[in-house]
């Protein structure tokens, strides 16, 4: 457990903008992996591999797994949103046609719709100044990324999908906040992605091919996807959750945008507009907001 002093606090601090900075790299992965692999096929090989991974780590540490079948159903509910559902339509909307862009604004709306969900599914308050911030980071959003909307090319299904990925998303994260306060991010990380990759991996058998191209751009996106995101991003996520307010942790998301432009700003030589920059001001402006609003902070001793 951490403490309120030292190592704790200091990851405490560390950890917001840590999450943000991996977790806008999961586009960057997502362009460079998805060429050479079916989205379903893709993500059932991200995850498992994931379990794989995590699997020794749980039981050379003594991982404390679930005290209950309930625990751990309400975990593998959380795996099932959180990366089942929400990478796996993200990403077949994007296969399917739909535009980075419209995928982006789409996933954007997510901190608004977790604010307006905060208070059934927790019961916490978002007050005044926090609306306003999701508002104004809602708008920020939508103008750093209007030069990337391409008309919303795709079908309706393929819409739908990336709808329901943001929704699920959402959902996910408060779920994992008011039910798995206490999970072992070990044992539970492990319950979680191999769940998600069962879902994936029956998807794959189902609708897929399942070819995959092992081309080095491939190699580099899934190993960067399985170590950074699914192991690094997550993992300071839950941290998070379980150790700050679910409006503060929501409005994290309004910045992946923000950031994920100004990386591929090198990558791919893609300058931001004047419309981005003054997005990305209003965006920073709408988190500062709903932080000033929620009257707390990243506490490594919240919710241990």
């Amino acid at each position: 457990m951490l403490t309120d002093s030292g190592p704790g606090r200091r990851m405490a601090a560390v950890a917001p903008v840590l999450f943000v900075l991996l977790w806008s790299t999961g586009f960057i992965g997502a362009k460079y992996g998805l060429p050479f692999a079916e989205p379903a096929t893709f993500l059932a090989l991200r995850f498992l591999l994931v379990a794989v991974l995590l699997l020794p780590i749980v039981l050379l540490t003594g991982s404390p797994w679930p005290g209950s079948f309930t625990s751990a159903l309400h975990i593998i509910v959380v795996g099932l949103l959180v990366h089942g559902i929400y990478l796996g339509g993200i990403f077949a909307a994007i296969d399917k046609g739909v535009s980075a862009g419209d995928t982006a604004l789409i996933v954007g709306l997510q901190p608004a719709v977790t604010a307006i969900l905060i208070g059934p599914i927790l019961g916490e308050t978002v007050h005044g100044r926090q609306w306003m911030g999701f508002v104004l980071g809602t708008v920020g959003v939508v103008l750093v990324i209007s030069p990337y909307l391409g008309g919303v090319h795709g079908n309706a299904g393929a819409i739908v999908l990336c709808v329901v990925g943001m929704l699920a998303m959402s959902v996910g994260t408060l779920y994992q906040k008011r039910f798995c306060a206490n999970m072992d991010l070990r044992s539970g990380s492990f319950l979680q992605f191999t769940a998600a990759g069962l879902l994936m991996l029956l998807l794959a058998l189902v609708f897929e091919t399942r070819v995959i191209e092992w081309s080095g751009d491939f190699l580099f996106a899934f190993a960067w996807l399985v170590l950074a995101l699914s192991l690094g991003a997550v993992t300071i996520l839950w941290f998070l959750i379980r150790h700050g307010a679910a409006a503060r942790v929501a409005s994290l998301f309004f910045l992946v945008p923000p950031v994920t432009a100004l990386i591929a700003w090198p990558l791919f030589g893609e300058m931001p507009s004047w419309q981005a920059l003054v997005g990305m001001g209003l965006v920073v402006g709408g988190v500062l907001l709903v932080d000033q609003g929620s009257g707390s902070s990243f506490s490594p001793d919240r919710g241990s």
